[in-house]
């Protein structure tokens, strides 16, 4: 995103001339997000699906003035939906120049700023922060301590000569740091309870103590955590004190209809580096396929299945279908149906089977994508009139495809259909997709689509299949 000049102002004489208005972390976003709920502007640019169920929990919660915890399982954008929040944030904001905890000049609080302020009055130097500079975040592990949140004493600042006593040889942690910003801790619940512990100031007195300090230091911040909820059992929990001191507590979900899921893999999974066509057909049959895996009884869903199961998929089939064409010489990567088997094999580590299901990961799959295409082919060509296709085979035909089969190479196989366009045109395919890589992926998925309706036999052979009557 485009960012603006940085603003002018370089003391607190001319932050003062300017009209600059001092507001808290919260009070900047309850503003701005108001403001574009006003004047209809996106508020959470990425998230798709939460419109309507997540995103009016979490604009209430925001608007209230509230620190908050995001539940859900893995992939369900939690940690992209508490980044976008960040974006609400002013522009720029000023802070005292060198602050290691984003002081505002009108109010400083560290005990160098507070001295700073009294030597130089109205001559305060003043530095400005983007608001990309005002996010921070940690993934909660076991090893995450005290000093790495709030902060410890720095043994270069004793070394140097000053006190134990003084507040100014302290380091602080990544809390502090994010002083007038939002800061993220991800996967609350396996942060150790003794480290939980910590951030309680931090939530109700809006300060933090560090070893036997007299320090107090107002905190200006958003906290947001992230949990999975089966992560009070598993493997921890947030404790009582801490979970009472967030304002609210609000559930994510995976994309409830497959529409949700085609926008989510269109937008995530990158495709342009790769250079290959990834059809509207098949974006349909992964999401559809991710569904299927989510709702498997074969699969563990207390786990969930990541979203980033179907960018993977997609990627992964897109790349397969840019190897045929290193290897086979065509012009223009179009990925079909062949490449598809591939990635049960490479995404099964991302689904957790339920142990009775050991051993029969890959044909769980396997079934499931054959459901998703199935289904996807009814939904598309299921009233088109296929019959000169079937006819082909009728006459003896075979037709033998795969992942190193060119797109050319498929066509001659087939021969002549009449139809074709109402194929392709059954699929979405417009001006722009009459390429032979196109017209190759429409007849290979109609081709699937009649051995799945039983109109058609199939051959399981090496690297593809053999189409026959």
């Amino acid at each position: 995103m485009h960012k603006s000049p940085t603003p002018a102002s370089s003391t607190l004489r001319e932050l003062r001339e300017s009209g600059h208005r001092y507001r808290t972390v919260k009070a900047e976003i309850r503003e701005n997000l108001l403001a574009r709920l006003r004047a209809g502007e996106p508020r959470f640019p990425g998230i798709v699906g939460f419109d309507d169920t997540v995103l009016p929990h979490l604009e209430r919660a925001l608007i209230a003035g509230h620190d908050l915890v995001l539940l859900g399982e893995r992939g369900q954008g939690k940690t992209r939906l508490i980044r976008t929040v960040a974006g609400l944030l002013d522009e720029w904001t000023p802070v005292v120049a060198g602050c290691e905890i984003n002081d505002h000049p009108y109010a400083p609080a560290c005990v160098r700023c507070v001295r700073l302020a009294a030597d130089k009055g109205d001559d305060l130097p003043v530095a400005w922060k983007h608001r990309d500079e005002r996010y921070g975040e940690k993934l909660a592990t076991p090893d995450t301590s005290v000093g790495d949140l709030i902060g410890d004493v720095d043994p270069i600042k004793i070394a140097e000569g000053r006190t134990l006593g003084d507040p100014e040889t302290v380091h602080y942690g990544l809390v502090p740091r994010t002083n007038r910003g939002v800061f993220s801790v991800n996967e609350l619940p396996d942060l150790a309870e003794r480290i939980q512990v910590s951030l309680l100031n931090v939530l109700e007195e809006r300060d933090i103590q560090v070893r036997g300090y007299n320090l107090r230091l107002p905190l200006d911040l958003l906290l947001i955590a992230s949990a999975n909820p089966e992560d009070y059992t598993n493997r921890g929990r947030i404790i009582t004190p801490l979970k009472d001191r967030f304002g609210a507590e609000i559930r994510t979900h995976y994309p409830r209809g497959v529409e949700d899921e085609l926008v989510l893999i269109r937008q995530e999974a990158e495709l342009d580096d790769l250079g290959a066509d990834l059809p509207d057909h098949l974006v349909e049959i992964i999401a559809r396929f991710t569904r299927l895996v989510r709702e498997s009884t074969a699969v563990d869903a207390r786990s969930g299945v990541s979203a980033r199961f179907s960018i993977a998929a997609a990627e992964t089939a897109a790349a397969s279908a840019v190897r045929r064409a290193a290897l086979t010489g065509e012009e223009r990567p179009v990925t079909r149906i062949c490449d598809l088997p591939g990635i049960v094999h490479t995404l099964r580590g991302k689904v957790e089977f339920e142990v009775s299901e050991e051993g029969r990961e890959v044909d769980v799959l396997a079934h499931l994508l054959r459901r998703a295409t199935a289904e996807t082919f009814r939904g598309t060509l299921g009233g088109t009139d296929l019959t000169s296709l079937v006819d082909r085979f009728t006459q003896g035909v075979q037709v033998e495809s795969g992942e190193l089969v060119a797109a050319n190479e498929l066509l001659r196989r087939v021969g002549r259909i009449e139809g074709l366009s109402r194929i392709m045109a059954g699929l979405g395919m417009g001006e722009g997709d009459e390429s032979p890589g196109h017209a190759a992926a429409a007849l290979e998925f109609a081709l699937e689509g009649l051995y799945l309706m039983r109109r058609l036999s199939k051959d399981e052979v090496a690297g593809g299949a053999v189409y026959r009557t």
